[in-house]
């Protein structure tokens, strides 16, 4: 019998654990963990399965996105993150995906919604110019998936309706500079460093309009929830690390203080935090997967009520963030001086939640969106569309 993605997950766990200085020092995941990862399919659970990729629903994918950011916040985001950008292939055509990725395709990737140059029309395709940040998991990828604004031959900015029209353009890593700026307080093995491409022609069967319909059939590539189904992932990822704060919390509360020798475990504040601290995991646990779960039969079944469920999701993943990061800051507050300490691992949760918490899908505007969606007024919250 095939070893699943979850299985997979939890036998990399302890290999995670034990290269976790590594990943601090090198801010990216080792060399050799992130090729045996990938070669698990952990970097792109949302591939196609007609280009050898496994094409895990988003509930399938969560708990194994969940398992991994137990072990480390930074291996759990590339494997969302990963998975994310991946799931782009299903805009380009096999024959596309063969000469960027190889044949049989190695689908690796990493990318930036944020647009951050121009794609310049030109015969056959565009030519691309700029610099991209936040490239998760670039050192490992093949290929990035790049939001480009439009601009027509005299580099003037093209729009549809007073819209610019913005087009992703996949390209070859190795065409452009990869520059390692990645130095933060947490989530530092995402090597999430900048990439710079000047004049580089990308031919138009390499690019693709976000709003177009996919090249391959199924409902995890639907267009409308697209976003949706991959911040799925990003609340895996705050909610596996939450976990794991609360696992290296749960050990530390069998040890005394810096200033008493009674246990964590007995002070009656500290029960009141585990215990409120676990309540808070389970409901933003059990909201997600209930309000994607159930935005994925209405995809399966193509229902017209899609985009009243989906709402429902985009607040499920903002509100499982959102929580995750308030669980560290209690536990982290709870366990005293001793929280401050490399040694028993909870400032690293509580580092990394707070970095992943900076993250479109976690912030307040979601909620005020699906405000705006339910009460029926015309929504003016960032969309990310």
């Amino acid at each position: 019998m095939a070893e699943t993605l979850l299985e997979a997950a939890k036998k990399f766990a302890p290999i995670i654990r034990a290269n976790l200085d590594q990943m601090d020092s090198e801010c990216q995941l080792p060399s050799e963990l992130a090729e045996a990862m990938a070669q698990k399919g952990l970097f792109g659970m949302y591939v196609p399965k007609c280009l050898g990729g496994p094409e895990a629903d988003p509930i399938t994918a969560f708990p194994v996105v969940e398992e991994i950011s137990k072990a480390d916040g930074s291996a759990g985001w590339c494997c969302f993150n990963g998975t994310a950008l991946t799931a782009a292939v299903s805009r380009i055509s096999i024959e596309a995906t063969k000469e960027l990725f190889g044949d049989p395709p190695d689908i690796r990737g990493s990318g930036s919604a944020r647009s951050g140059g121009t794609a310049k029309v030109t015969d056959g395709g565009y030519v691309v110019n700029g610099r991209w940040n936040y490239l998760s998991g670039v050192d490992h990828a093949k290929c990035l998936f790049l939001n480009c604004d439009v601009v027509d031959e005299n580099g003037s900015p093209v729009s549809e309706g007073g819209i610019p029209v913005t087009r992703v353009a996949a390209v070859p890593l190795d065409s452009g500079t990869v520059i390692s700026n990645w130095t933060t307080m947490g989530m530092r093995g995402t090597a999430s460093n900048d990439a710079e491409y000047m004049d580089l022609f990308v031919p138009a069967s390499h690019t693709y309009s976000r709003t177009d319909p996919p090249v391959h059939e199924g409902p995890l590539y639907n267009p409308q929830t697209a976003i949706l189904v991959s911040w799925t992932l990003a609340a895996a990822n705050a909610l596996g690390m939450a976990r794991g704060a609360m696992d290296c919390f749960m050990e530390l509360a069998t040890t005394g203080s810096t200033m008493s020798t009674a246990l964590l475990r007995d002070r009656s504040i500290v029960q009141t935090t585990v215990g409120e601290c676990e309540a808070m995991i389970g409901a933003g646990r059990s909201y997600i997967l209930d309000a994607a779960g159930a935005m994925w039969k209405s995809q399966v079944a193509k229902s017209p009520d899609l985009m009243e469920k989906a709402v429902h999701v985009r607040l499920a993943i903002a509100y499982a963030i959102r929580q995750s990061v308030k669980v560290v800051d209690m536990l982290f507050y709870a366990a005293g001086t001793g929280a401050i300490h490399q040694s028993n691992g909870l400032e690293r949760y509580f580092r990394d939640l707070h970095v992943s918490g900076q993250h479109i899908s976690g912030l307040h505007s979601n909620y005020e969106y699906g405000g705006q969606f339910l009460l029926g007024a015309a929504p003016t919250a960032i969309t990310y569309s």
